[in-house]
């Protein structure tokens, strides 16, 4: 028969079709096995309208041969086949799809669902092959037909000879280029490779001749190489069946066959959804940080199946950022997909099942703190930091969906404690939460601002990662409590002491003065401290920037120099502010060399670089003399 052009859109849409709209030539196997799966589909919905006819299982598989020698990739299946009309329509028209017509013209029933409703999977072949020929013979049809192209030139179709009904599709690939090596698409590795990422769940045997090694026979150590038919797939995947089938044993193996991580999980999540929007989802939280986690590299999501057939490795818009660390997949039939099935549509089924996979993933971790504290906590050191960044991600966006997932070291349990639980325990004449930043909770615990809320037998939290702070100011209250840092102005705590503390600062205004002078352009200001008992001194900060988040802003790479508008306080009680003040009225240099001692004492408790070290170090010498 004469060769014919294509009816629909010309060479340039062939070409755009293989070379824009599939990123990964691979999946041009994926397409063809899926449409292989189709074909039987349809037969099996045939068995089911047709007494005449029974559907055998056994008889139903998807079969994949390779010949290096004459470069062909052959592509079976024992499906429905196609009568000659159907492969004009079907073949001869780019991106018209006999799958989707035979969807919309039948009720699917048990389960089945059609994959390729496109049209446009079938020409992926040409990605990887010179020629393309499609024999095929329909059911209750006598006459089997050959269809042929080389390309966007056109096609032909004529009668040819077929035993029995389905589809044969056989690829002349294409030779090696300096860009590309075509020959991987005859190895047989690479070949199974591609059948278990994407294929490895179509519901009926892929079947394919694989060379194994066996000892000869009467040989000690001879090996030879003989051919085994195998099949590839594993058909049943483990979302598809019931929770009470599987055990954990079931659920770590499927981890590490994934390759999910090299840890074990600390947990699974099994979702099956049979509402509006159906799918099914296997999701874990690893007990491990992977290596690249905190790094550009790390790429979120899920992987995401239609029908058992992997469409994207890494479906980002299935989680949010803040659970970013859970791995697994999804599986839905009904998610809307464009014609390259690669590209996902920004619909609102997906949207359904991000949120409700989001919501699934707060309740587990809020039944796993309250049931496994100590399997959350490990959970926690690992990926608490993420947690914390999103509660200060998107101002605060999403603050109330993390806010009980929280914890933080508390002074008083000397363990790690949830927002409810430190509530829960506040004094009535408590007014805030109180928290504390530095490096280590030993260092915290020395600090000099914790004294007199220590003192007043208050719980602080000890905040030491540096998103810490920065997230509690974008929550700014838990249940009606707001936080407080204990370096802050006002800590709501004895006003008896307010007054003895203004009464004071009346009557060493002078001093006070002196000290904020010499100490200009360092200090905001200088007062008496409410807070200090047993030290001398300590920095405060006034306004929304605190000095740990003056140290964090300021190593970043884009440092703007942000500083924190300190505060020097001193103790009126203690040896060293008499010093001060005696100084003060009979030395006025010496009680400049005290004000400076006492602000870069200040520095080193709080972590800070001493601005002028050798300066400091002549200081401590002329005191010491």
């Amino acid at each position: 028969m004469a060769k014919q052009a294509f009816k629909a859109e010309s060479k340039r849409l062939l070409d755009m079709m293989i070379n824009s709209i599939y990123s990964n030539r691979e999946i041009f196997l994926r397409e063809l096995i899926s449409n292989a799966s189709d074909a039987i589909d349809k037969m099996y919905y045939k068995a089911l309208t047709d007494e005449s006819l029974t559907f055998n299982r056994e008889d139903y598989y998807i079969k994949i041969d390779v010949d290096k020698e004459s470069r062909t990739l052959k592509i079976m299946d024992t499906g429905i086949g196609m009568t000659e009309e159907e492969l004009e329509n079907n073949l001869g028209v780019i991106a018209k799809s006999g799958s989707l017509a035979f969807k919309n013209e039948n009720e699917l029933k048990d389960g089945h669902d059609i994959i390729g409703q496109f049209g446009v999977g079938f020409y992926s072949a040409f990605m990887v092959a010179d020629k393309v020929t499609v024999l095929t013979k329909a059911f209750g049809s006598g006459q089997a037909y050959k269809w042929e192209s080389t390309g966007a030139e056109g096609y032909s179709i004529e009668p040819c000879e077929k035993e029995n009904v389905g589809t044969e599709i056989i690829l002349t690939i294409k030779e090696n280029t300096d860009d590309e090596s075509y020959d991987d698409y005859l190895e047989e590795y690479r070949l199974r490779s591609i059948i278990k990422k994407y294929s490895d769940f179509i519901r009926y045997p892929i079947k394919m001749e694989v060379t194994e090694s066996r000892l000869k026979e009467g040989s000690e150590n001879e090996f030879e190489e003989y051919k085994e038919e195998q099949t590839i797939n594993s058909m049943v995947p483990i979302w598809r069946k019931n929770k009470s089938e599987l055990t954990d044993e079931d659920y770590v193996n499927f981890y590490q066959e994934k390759h999910y991580g090299f840890d074990k999980p600390l947990k699974h999540i099994h979702i099956k959804v049979d509402g509006t929007v159906r799918y099914n989802a296997i999701l874990f939280i690893p007990e491990n940080i992977p290596f690249d986690y905190y790094s550009k590299e790390f790429e979120k999501g899920l992987e995401l199946y239609s029908s058992g057939v992997l469409i994207m490795e890494k479906c980002a818009d299935l989680l949010p950022d803040y659970f970013s660390f859970v791995k697994g997949m999804v599986d839905s039939e009904d998610l809307s997909l464009n014609i390259s099935r690669e590209i996902l549509q920004q619909d609102r089924q997906l949207k359904f099942i991000a949120k409700n996979i989001q919501n699934k993933i707060k309740r587990e971790l809020e039944s796993f703190l309250k049931n496994d504290r100590e399997k959350y906590e490990l959970f926690y050191h690992s990926f608490g930091r993420q947690l914390k960044f999103g509660v200060y991600n998107n101002f605060g966006q999403d603050k109330d969906v993390l806010k009980d997932l929280l914890l933080f070291y508390s002074s008083k349990e000397e363990k790690l404690v949830t927002l409810d639980e430190y509530v829960s325990r506040m004094p009535e004449d408590q007014k805030y939460i109180y928290y504390a930043t530095g490096e280590t909770n030993e260092r915290i615990a020395r600090m000099p601002q914790t004294e007199l809320v220590a003192d007043k037998g208050y719980e602080i939290l000890y905040f030491t990662e540096d998103v810490d702070e920065f997230a509690i100011k974008m929550l700014m209250s838990y249940k009606e409590k707001e936080f407080k840092s204990v370096a802050s102005g006002d800590l709501g705590i004895d006003e008896e002491s307010q007054e003895k503390k203004e009464a004071e600062e009346k009557e060493n205004k002078d001093l006070l003065d002196y000290m904020k002078e010499t100490l200009s352009g360092k200090v905001k200001d200088v007062k008496i401290s409410t807070r200090l008992k047993n030290h001398p001194v300590c920095l405060t900060a006034d306004g929304e920037v605190s000095i740990e988040m003056e140290k964090i802003l300021r190593a970043m790479p884009n440092n703007q120099e942000v500083k924190a508008e300190k505060i020097l306080e001193v103790n009126a009680d203690h040896d060293v502010f008499r010093s001060l003040k005696a100084a003060f009225e009979q030395d006025k240099e010496k009680a400049a060399l005290y004000t400076n001692l006492l602000y870069n004492q200040a520095l080193l408790i709080e972590g800070l670089q001493i601005e002028d070290p050798i300066e400091f170090t002549n200081n401590i010498c002329k005191v010491m003399v």
